[in-house]
């Protein structure tokens, strides 16, 4: 587990050593040798947690085997690395599958919290639909959306997941969100009333169950995000999908993953 922040790295490891084979000689050709490796002992005290793995942009939680081949004398040692993912044990899961949360949201020019197009503000838009605020790791993250009225003509609209990654350092809680998937659910203008379906995949690797731990914690968020075609954004094409501007409105919703049963 390593925590990566500017001018501050921290790292918490633990390891296991097993010998699973004695010294001797290995025949030429290929030789396969079985092992296996119990990480949590039920008979055991099992007071420390092994978190699933998780590759974020300031915390990473991450399980390697490395392998040793002791040669003799003359001979240079052998050695290789190989990550595996850990998932939640079974017995630790949901036992019922659970249902999507869903919550209602509108989109409007009076529930944006930065400036917007003067056109924007005087003529107005609304947008309304529902969203997932509690979804199994096993489903994608669901909804729909509708484009009720608009007085600009619609560029896109995109479905942000975005990490939400905290660490304790000291006193002091140290906090940062970053993007992690962008997926369009719109692309031009689209017709009014039309319900459109909100579907994203999670990818594995980049999200986890929900961690609110101790020295850290590892949350998620939702945004929806509705670009408008103007001047400005043809001039700023590339800009930041994080930072808010004036032809965009958004909404952003508290996201918790969990591992639960297979279906």
């Amino acid at each position: 587990m390593e925590f990566a922040w500017p001018s501050t790295a921290q790292s918490t490891s633990r390891s296991r050593t097993l010998e699973i084979r004695p010294s001797g000689k290995i025949v030429s050709g290929t030789t396969e040798i079985p092992f296996s490796i119990t990480l949590r002992n039920p008979k055991e005290d099992n007071s420390e947690r092994f978190y699933e793995t998780f590759h974020g942009t300031n915390i990473s939680i991450q399980y390697l085997a490395t392998v040793d081949i002791m040669r003799g004398y003359l001979h240079k040692s052998l050695s290789a690395t190989v990550e595996f993912i850990v998932e939640s044990d079974k017995a630790d899961l949901l036992n019922p599958p659970i249902s999507p949360e869903m919550v209602i949201f509108y989109i409007t020019q009076d529930t944006q919290r930065h400036p917007i197009l003067p056109e924007l503000k005087s003529g107005g838009f609304r947008i309304t639909g529902r969203i997932s605020t509690q979804c199994s790791m096993l489903e994608p993250l669901s909804g729909e959306l509708t484009v009720e009225a608009s007085v600009l003509p619609i560029c896109s609209i995109d479905i942000h997941l975005l990490r939400v990654e905290s660490v304790l350092l000291g006193e002091k809680i140290i906090t940062e969100t970053s993007l992690i998937q962008t997926t369009q659910i719109a692309d031009g203008d689209v017709c009014r009333n039309m319900t459109l379906p909100i579907y994203v995949v999670l990818p594995r690797l980049l999200t986890c169950p929900t961690v609110l731990a101790g020295p850290f914690s590892i949350e998620f968020k939702v945004a929806i995000v509705i670009f408008f075609q103007s001047e400005l954004s043809r001039l700023h094409p590339k800009s930041d999908p994080l930072t808010p501007r004036l032809w965009m409105a958004m909404e952003t919703l508290p996201l918790e993953l969990v591992r639960a049963r297979e279906r």
